[in-house]
């Protein structure tokens, strides 16, 4: 649920430069589930600012700027401690895949290969979704989902390493339909992925994103640590 407290200043400019400013100005706290914060809003604008705040992401971090709104929003009403509920309850919910998630988990992996333009042969397909599911190997498949509907995956596997006794976690593939973003869908995933890190014994977990991967590295640098080490290949 979102829940933002209101207080109405008069009919405010509509300009991009001053959104902009105001958005800067505005900070949500979180505190547990729900969101609040401090919002100058006009009346007639309500519905200008809508879009922005439905499409503007709220964060995983303490403080986080937000969009204007009003209770005239698409569902939205005034309660009686001056808060503006806007009726969104999305939860993200995570579960190890299945055989029947064949269809969903292969639109979802395709459209990730696809983000690092990348074409696997059906054979890859066949068997690395075998594996996933697979009692003696040690990788694994977790899905997102929202409303019942799968909306990100991700794969990880436990491998030795030479400088300790116990296994590490490499979280290979993360991915989250385009739709779901901005709605805690790669963070949900993650920290699945470092609980099962933790029940396996395991609790060192790394993976490797590429430079340029700006908005998935927003959430990288919150939930992880920047390494110094740089990926080589054999040419």
């Amino acid at each position: 649920m979102v829940s933002i407290r209101a207080k109405y200043l008069g009919d405010l400019p509509h300009s991009p430069q001053f959104r902009r400013i105001l958005k800067r100005r505005i900070v949500a706290k979180r505190r547990g589930d729900t969101r609040c914060c401090a919002a100058i809003v006009s009346r007639h604008a309500t519905n200008h600012f809508l879009p922005h705040l439905r499409h503007f992401s709220l964060g995983d971090s303490l403080e986080h700027p937000l969009p204007l709104i009003g209770p005239e929003c698409l569902g939205g009403h005034l309660n009686g401690e001056g808060r503006i509920v806007l009726g969104d309850d999305t939860k993200i919910s995570v579960r190890s895949l299945t055989r029947a998630d064949e269809p969903q988990w292969r639109r979802l992996w395709s459209s990730y290969l696809r983000f690092y333009e990348t074409d696997l042969p059906e054979e890859v397909y066949l068997t690395t979704f075998d594996r996933l599911l697979s009692d003696t190997e040690p990788q694994y498949g977790l899905i997102a989902e929202s409303g019942g509907a799968p909306v990100g995956l991700v794969h990880y596997l436990f491998h030795r390493h030479n400088w300790k006794v116990e296994d590490v976690c490499y979280l290979q593939d993360l991915y989250a339909d385009p739709d779901a973003r901005n709605m805690g869908v790669g963070r949900a995933l993650i920290e699945a992925v470092y609980r099962a890190a933790d029940d396996n014994g395991t609790p060192s977990v790394y993976w490797m994103t590429q430079e340029f991967n700006a908005e998935a590295r927003k959430l990288y640098d919150r939930i992880g640590t920047l390494t110094p080490f740089i990926k080589y290949q054999r040419g």
